[in-house]
């Protein structure tokens, strides 16, 4: 396992940063160990929910977690979070694209090269699941 901390910037999209990273080091597996910072925008599923929320106005991060994968250059993250809006309430979820930096964000990730995420049908639960594998010498 090789640890990457990252800052990012006003404006940068939460998601996409936090993949273009793990992307930049040729991994297609790693976690995100923890996140904290600021967000203008979020879009932020609930739990059982079809569709993201979308949410303007400071925020903050609270927390930070989950699973970043690469299927060939196909993102299949699974990342949650929860937000405290300007007034204290506190909201989690899964993290959809476009949640907006707002003036930073500090993420430690967890790099595993030698491991390969795929997010595959689950019969059982009926979603697609994380699936673990070995990644083949190259």
């Amino acid at each position: 396992m090789q640890t990457l901390p990252i800052r990012l910037h006003p404006g940068e999209d939460l998601r996409q940063a936090i993949e273009a990273a793990v992307r930049r080091h040729n991994c297609r597996a790693a976690f995100v160990l923890s996140g904290i910072g600021s967000l203008s925008t979020a879009g932020i599923r609930f739990a059982g929910a079809d569709k993201p929320q979308r949410l303007t106005g400071d925020m903050e991060i609270l927390s930070l977690s989950g699973t970043v994968a690469f299927d060939c250059s196909n993102s299949q993250s699974h990342v949650h979070m929860a937000l405290s809006t300007v007034t204290g309430e506190v909201l989690g979820g899964h993290v959809a694209p476009g949640c907006t930096v707002r003036t930073t964000a500090e993420v430690l990730l967890a790099l595993l090269p030698e491991w390969e995420f795929a997010r595959e049908h689950d019969a059982v639960t009926g979603y697609d699941e994380m699936v673990v594998r070995a990644r083949q010498a190259v």
